[in-house]
């Protein structure tokens, strides 16, 4: 299966007309001097509020969030037509129970979006913690390791992860910008920009419908609204060689990917966020590629390293091609990219 967006350029289109992107979702590490230019810290009536609707199970949803509900406004606007990212800093984690912890993460989410699901079994919510596993083969996502991610996007128009604990090391959160990212390969390799704008085949890692291949086909780059757009996770690329039937990865096609990450690693392309007990990171995936260190954990389980996930389709707005920012497809679903980390 190719998954092929409206958008999307055909492979060997002139990329000569191709300019530079402007707009505010252009960033490098010294437009944002301290982690202040970036965090939301709430206020006590935002953290009541938002313990309300923990505890608030059956409320019709209309009436929880009357304050804040004006501040997700904000959020959007940022996340959609901004920089592409936010820190929120003070979930009330502290006054709140598992159940009602997740219960007043997602109502919260829906505010922005629509929970899709993360997996083949339709989760819309996800613990990130390291499983004592070891990722022996593509089946095994990374963030059920402690390894360290590089950048990549996931399968939605908004990813959002609360933190619940901390690693006892390491385990920073780096995000960059994919437009500054596009810029330089633009500026540095103006031709790696049509292979990046070709499809590539993506590992599926275990998780296609039944009678579907094990990978599907996908460009990197797409235009969505008029403006170029990285849906990117090398390993899932990489990983689609171990199927002899998926197409082969070119010398030019591994240079490309090569180059992305070289940019995104380079210190003035990315930030470093070190989360909090509380804090909520939301990103854009269309605008935003984002890493994790790798981590060390505290010996006793119920202190490890622990964070929420939620993957959201937007509603205003488009991050990611189509048919990406839906999640993956539950096992019901006859196919569907599994295009996640």
């Amino acid at each position: 299966m190719m998954v092929t967006p409206d958008t999307a350029r055909t492979p060997g289109d002139d990329v000569s007309d191709r300019s530079p992107q402007d707009s505010d979702a252009v960033w490098t590490r010294p437009d944002f001097p301290d982690s202040s230019t970036w965090t939301v810290v709430l206020s006590e009536a935002e953290r009541a509020e938002i313990v309300d609707a923990g505890r608030a199970d059956g409320l019709d949803p209309s009436r929880l969030f009357p304050t804040l509900r004006s501040r997700c406004e904000e959020w959007a606007h940022t996340l959609s037509a901004g920089c592409g990212f936010v820190l929120l800093r003070g979930f009330p984690v502290d006054e709140l129970g598992t159940e009602q912890t997740e219960r007043a993460y997602l109502a919260l989410g829906a505010m922005l979006g629509t929970p899709v699901g993360q997996d083949r079994e339709g989760s819309v919510l996800t613990h990130i913690r390291d499983e004592r596993i070891t990722r022996t083969d593509p089946t095994v996502r990374l963030y059920r390791t402690r390894e360290r991610q590089d950048f990549h996007t996931d399968g939605s128009d908004l990813v959002s992860l609360l933190c619940l604990s901390q690693a006892q090391a390491g385990g920073e959160s780096l995000i960059a910008s994919s437009a500054a990212i596009y810029n330089e390969v633009l500026r540095r390799r103006p031709d790696l920009l049509e292979v990046l704008y070709s499809p590539m085949p993506w590992d599926r890692n275990g998780e296609e419908p039944p009678g579907q291949p094990p990978y599907f086909e996908l460009a990197p780059l797409n235009d969505i609204d008029g403006a170029p757009r990285l849906f990117y996770i090398s390993w899932y690329i990489r990983d689609s060689q171990r199927h002899p039937e998926a197409p082969r990865l070119t010398a030019g096609q591994l240079e490309a990917l090569e180059l992305v990450e070289t940019i995104a690693n380079e210190p003035r392309f990315h930030v470093e966020m070190v989360f909090e007990p509380g804090d909520i990171q939301i990103l854009h995936n269309g605008r935003i590629l984002h890493a994790r260190n790798a981590y060390r954990d505290h010996p006793d389980l119920d202190q490890r390293r622990h964070l929420l996930r939620l993957w959201l389709t937007a509603r205003n707005f488009h991050g990611v091609a189509e048919p990406l920012r839906s999640g993956i497809p539950s096992r019901s679903a006859n196919d569907g990219p599994a295009a996640t980390r």
